[in-house]
């Protein structure tokens, strides 16, 4: 065996006892005396009825399997229009979520919204009493990340990150980390990315806005910026909005990675490597001064296109994160995916596969034992429906499977992946501090400012 079992869950005392506050338990002694009347749901951002500009809309219908929907929210009327008629036409429609809290009191809502909105609906949505379910990646920064934790903690409602990875995809990926934690790839496991490169183009000019879009409130506190829609549509690859493939995909395999080899609930303590960005983008750029208002940057993709990071951990493990992996010593190449590889063997998972020698060699008892691991890997809930596991939780309070506290981690190693790329140098990380030791460039980019007027 690699570890203990019962040491590698030994955070179930820790992390579900902070979650599991007296609002919680207050909530689970009520559901026991309510009619069996389904939960209302509301939808934040639906992004149009065939994803055009992300998947919100198709969360929210997903929801609605378990619950019902009463209203939606969205900055664009089209997709407000089209989301409704899904319903009948019967929800009340908003352009400003302030006003659908305030008025409809849902006890749900979903979040499908570009991703530096995140976080400000999420904790407006836990003060107003809802339980959440968010896209992810969750953060924009790794402070946004601190403050959605202590919101959930403080309100103590049941909230759901989309890593659907963490019960879906045939579960290939919990057999995966079942197999790391059972000792089948022997002592001194780590972990090989690869999550795909961002896209380049050229500046792109501005254009009228749409009449049935409020662009104003589109970029939220965001930086003011002439409205295109490739800017709208392809948000991902601006760090105003979003944080490249880095907290695209990053927020997915990174995560997987984290879980398996026992780092979801600390963190690394350096991160070094290279990478580049777009040509329009400065080799010397300063990035605090971007994100404070104090330098600027053509109209055009800026997130990293290219990138090999590692990230080092206490106990000696290594992520390593690339926008494609090859070792041509040993015939690895892939664009997509994770690689764990320990002193006994190695395996590859990504969407589609899960494959090597230690696979093949399984037999029906490994399997029974695997299945065991998997089962208190999901903390004793069935896996298979990322929705349903959510909504199961709501009803006894406990910690969805894709809590809050674990995708904090995450997006922190996405982060710092990114800093390390923006300051161009390897830094230290406290992950109990959660601070950059001796680097107050790379501290100063913990956090941004946000726009006048969407400050909170």
């Amino acid at each position: 065996m690699n570890k203990p079992l019962r040491r590698d869950f030994l955070w179930t005392s820790t992390a579900i006892g902070v979650a599991a506050t007296t609002a919680h338990w207050t909530r689970k002694m009520a559901a026991a005396q309510e009619t069996t009347a389904r939960p209302t749901v509301a939808a934040i951002g639906v992004g149009g009825s065939r994803g055009r500009y992300n998947r919100g809309g198709a969360i929210a219908r997903n929801a609605a399997k378990f619950a019902d929907m009463i209203a939606v929210c969205d900055v664009d009327d089209r997709h407000t229009a089209e989301f409704n008629e899904a319903f009948g036409g019967k929800l009340k429609t908003y352009r400003d979520y302030r006003d659908l809290l305030a008025e409809t009191k849902p006890d749900v809502v979903t979040i499908g919204t570009p991703d530096h909105w995140h976080v400000p609906i999420a904790i407006a949505a836990l003060q107003a009493g809802c339980d959440v379910y968010c896209e992810k990646p969750l953060t924009l920064t790794i402070d946004e990340g601190k403050e959605i934790c202590r919101a959930v903690k403080e309100t103590g409602r049941v909230f759901q990150v989309g890593t659907q990875q963490r019960s879906e995809n045939n579960r290939l990926f919990l057999k995966a980390i079942a197999m790391v934690k059972s000792g089948r790839l022997g002592k001194n496991v780590n972990a090989y990315v690869a999550i795909g490169g961002a896209p380049t183009c050229d500046p792109i000019p501005p254009e009228p806005v749409p009449e049935d879009l409020d662009w104003n409130m589109w970029l939220g506190p965001a930086p003011e910026a002439d409205y295109s829609e490739r800017r709208r549509k392809e948000f991902r690859w601006f760090f105003d909005y979003s944080g490249g493939k880095m907290t695209d995909w990053g927020a997915h395999h990174i995560d997987i990675a984290q879980w398996a080899l026992g780092h979801d609930h600390s963190g690394p303590v350096r991160v070094k490597g290279s990478g580049k960005f777009p040509d329009t983008v400065p080799s010397d750029f300063d990035w605090v001064a971007y994100f404070a208002g104090q330098a600027t940057l053509p109209s055009a993709f800026n997130t990293a296109t290219q990138f090999s990071i590692d990230l080092q951990y206490e106990d000696g493990s290594i992520i390593s994160v690339h926008n494609h992996y090859q070792r041509e010593s040993d015939n690895v190449n892939f664009g997509n995916g994770i690689l764990f590889e320990g002193d006994a063997g190695r395996i590859f998972v990504n969407r589609g596969k899960l494959e090597g020698r230690p696979v093949e060699a399984l037999t029906e008892k490994d399997e029974k034992e695997l299945e065991a691991i998997i089962v208190e890997l999901f903390r004793g809930k069935k896996p298979g429906n990322h929705m349903g596991n959510f909504f199961e939780c709501r009803e006894d309070g406990s910690l969805p499977i894709s809590d809050v506290y674990t995708h904090h981690r995450t997006m922190t190693a996405c982060h710092l992946c990114n800093i390390a790329l923006m300051t161009g140098r390897e830094l230290r990380w406290d992950p109990k501090q959660e601070r950059f030791v001796g680097d107050d460039q790379a501290n100063r980019l913990l956090s941004r400012p946000s726009r006048p007027g969407f400050s909170g």
